[in-house]
């Protein structure tokens, strides 16, 4: 295996299985743009200015932080105007959440939500 990039390790009765932390990034991404009100990802986490991730990119829009017990991540999206930004961040949590736990087969600690901006999209009836 690559020694550049970073996995994620779970050791079972059969051996190790390393999991990206690429592949983890994608699917968090994936669950959040799933939410109803998040118009995108944004590249924007912390003080950074914020932008529109394309869809290529869209793993850059989300941070792992491997902990000694825990995986935290961190999630910075957009919003669309006209939805409330605490209810679209909660979903935007328990989305990642269960997505990323599902797949992977491995708790999660903290699911940290950053809003980048809010985008001048119409919201979905």
């Amino acid at each position: 295996m690559s020694e550049s990039r970073e996995y994620i390790v779970t050791q079972e009765d059969t051996g190790r299985i390393h999991i990206s932390e690429d592949v983890v990034a994608s699917i968090a991404a994936a669950a959040a743009l799933e939410v109803e009100g998040v118009s995108g990802l944004s590249a924007a986490v912390g003080n950074e200015t914020a932008h529109r991730l394309s869809m290529k990119n869209l793993k850059k829009g989300v941070r792992l932080i491997k902990g000694e017990d825990a995986l935290r991540i961190d999630v910075s999206i957009l919003v669309a105007y006209g939805y409330v930004i605490p209810e679209v961040a909660e979903k935007v949590q328990k989305a990642v959440r269960a997505g990323v736990e599902n797949t992977i087969g491995r708790s999660l600690g903290n699911i940290n939500v950053y809003v980048g901006g809010v985008t001048l999209e119409k919201p979905k009836d």
